[in-house]
């Protein structure tokens, strides 16, 4: 295992992550809820999930479309998940 990568990926998730949606849907479902443990569970398994489902994709994706364009589709995926939810609040 490659100490610096993994240091590099957590750090980079961690500063990403603060002050984000999911850390904000987190805190808010937490507030409605009044279950913080059950709603860190379910976070902790998204979380797995999604990263999980990152790695592979994206461990194929590269080998089949370029980084650049592999970026622009992110981006544009997120922004329009953002149009989504302002639209549907």
């Amino acid at each position: 295992m490659d100490l610096n990568i993994l240091m590099t990926a957590f750090t980079t998730l961690f500063l990403a992550e603060m002050g984000d949606k999911t850390q904000l849907a987190v805190i808010t479902l937490t507030a409605s809820s009044g279950k913080p443990f059950t709603v860190f569970l379910g976070a902790v398994a998204a979380l797995v999930a999604v990263t999980a489902l990152g790695v592979v994709f994206g461990q194929g994706a590269v080998k089949l479309v370029p980084e650049a364009v592999l970026q622009r589709i992110a981006a544009t995926v997120f922004i329009g998940l953002g149009v989504w939810m302002w639209v549907h609040p």
